[in-house]
């Protein structure tokens, strides 16, 4: 599946199968990056940059990828660190988004942040400003017990 493909089939939502997606966990100057999400799911929560991987892409050339479209800055994705899933139901029962979601360690290389693709706003937030954002679960959770961030 390319990724034009993947963009224009309902954004994700009502896949035959699950979607792997990746987002880099990305510290500078004590700092993380977030996104505000302008999509279903975590739409309107911040979390962790990143997105799906397309055909032939490694996680860390992906991870690469979503950031630079995402962000407008260059990282260089390492090693997962955290994995989840993300499965939500419509009120039918029929699902409407299934991501199996690896989250790398990666290293800031250049850039400045500008939100594009498909976030609302983008933020080097620190520990202290973590608690004043509404933040999804999953990365709460994640900054919390991999890095005891934002404890």
């Amino acid at each position: 599946m390319t990724h034009e493909r993947s963009k224009q089939d309902n954004n994700g939502a009502y896949p035959s199968s699950p979607r792997v997606a990746v987002g880099a966990v990305i510290f500078k100057d004590a700092r993380v990056l977030l996104v505000l999400r302008s999509k279903p799911p975590a739409e309107n929560q911040w979390s962790i940059p990143g997105g799906c991987v397309e055909l032939g892409e490694t996680l860390q050339e992906a991870a690469e990828r979503e950031i630079l479209e995402e962000t407008g800055i260059s990282i260089r994705a390492g090693e997962p660190v955290y994995t989840f899933d993300v499965i939500e139901r419509d009120a039918r029962g029929r699902i409407r988004f299934h991501y199996v979601i690896l989250d790398l360690a990666a290293d800031y290389i250049s850039g400045e942040v500008k939100a594009g693709d498909d976030a609302l706003d983008v933020s080097w937030v620190s520990s202290k400003d973590l608690n004043t954002r509404k933040v999804s679960a999953a990365t709460r959770k994640l900054l919390k017990d991999c890095y005891g961030f934002g404890v």
